[in-house]
């Protein structure tokens, strides 16, 4: 596909003709600090340098309460009525770390049996990526999973080249709305910049713990019965905080919620966490992740080893999220080191 060209004062122009179209949402400055995926109708509401928002864009694809469907029982045989609210949306500056959060849920809720109300949502959304030009924060460790470049899963993607944006048109949608607008096509001199400041990001990005990405399924693979888990466990106050703003983290649960009648009612699914103390408790009263040293192994080896295996690819995506909102300070890259250095 294509390069183009957005001068960085016609970037609001750009905003109020894309939410001609769709709905806008983009990054917005939420107190000191703190920022969150809002619809917006300017480029003046848009915070473009913004550490990762305190929930990641999944929860446009994925909302945190969800009606599924309405059930009616009152004519003795079941009648049900599904329910999908899915407008057309664009979600503007998504960081790279989020882009891969996007592709691994892609792959989740593709596989069978599918989730039909997260791809539906999916084919509404117009996914336009802002490239991260420096680190967000201390906590971030993009780099480690090499999520600090671009990889796909966008339908546009800008990256600041000082008075100007360069747009990567990656898909059929992205090329229609850039050709509708009229934006100029970028030149040889603008592919150089682009060029060159990408090689500035390869001095600036470097491994965040030290130790080869490529050993971490190694290292995972004899780690089950590490005291690493026992000391992190032993800090952990099971709040789910680190699920909750993870862009990886898709468990659920679901309830049938009856109405006085007794006859009608809806189905929900709400967001759900395996940091819970009874996300692991089955039927008779017992529970298989009663410990939160369990707990936690499990919530990393969701994000280093089972993915890796299945999917062929980390689904932890260097965000920083649950290190920035842990109530017990645990950092994950401390974690990760930890590990590494048991491994030696």
């Amino acid at each position: 596909m294509n390069y183009h060209i957005l001068e960085k004062e016609n970037l609001d122009g750009f905003i109020k003709k894309l939410a001609k179209k769709m709905k806008v949402c983009a990054p917005v400055a939420k107190g000191h600090n703190n920022f969150a995926f809002e619809e917006v109708t300017s480029a003046a509401e848009i915070a473009l340098n913004y550490i990762p928002t305190i929930l990641p864009p999944k929860k446009y694809f994925m909302p945190q309460r969800e009606k599924m469907l309405d059930f009616d029982i009152s004519e003795g045989k079941p009648k049900d009525t599904a329910t999908l609210e899915a407008p057309e949306t664009a979600i503007f500056g998504v960081h790279t770390c989020d882009l891969a959060g996007i592709q691994c849920l892609n792959m989740v809720f593709s596989e069978r049996p599918r989730d039909y109300n997260y791809l539906l949502r999916k084919e509404k959304m117009f996914i336009i990526g802002l490239e991260c030009m420096a680190y967000c924060d201390g906590s971030a460790s993009c780099a480690l999973v090499g999520n600090h470049f671009p990889n796909g899963g966008y339908d546009l993607f800008f990256t600041d080249l000082g008075e100007k944006f360069i747009i990567h048109v990656n898909t059929q949608k992205g090329e229609e709305f850039v050709e509708s607008i009229g934006l100029p096509k970028a030149t040889a001199a603008d592919m150089a910049a682009l060029d060159k400041a990408r090689e500035a990001k390869k001095a600036a990005f470097q491994n965040e713990i030290g130790v080869d990405a490529k050993k971490l399924p190694e290292i995972f693979a004899k780690a089950m019965e590490s005291k690493v888990w026992h000391d992190v466990g032993a800090r952990c106050v099971s709040c789910g905080n680190c699920t909750n703003v993870c862009p990886t983290c898709y468990c659920f649960d679901m309830a049938d919620n009856v109405n006085l009648d007794m006859k009608t009612g809806t189905r929900n699914r709400t967001w759900d966490s395996c940091q819970f103390e009874t996300f692991a408790a089955v039927a008779g009263g017992e529970n298989f992740r009663e410990e939160r040293a369990h707990r936690q192994r499990h919530r990393l080896y969701r994000k280093f080893k089972y993915p890796l295996d299945k999917f062929y690819r980390s689904f932890c995506t260097g965000c920083g999220r649950c290190t920035r909102t842990c109530m017990a300070k645990i950092n994950l890259k401390d974690t990760l080191k930890a590990l590494a250095a048991e491994h030696k």
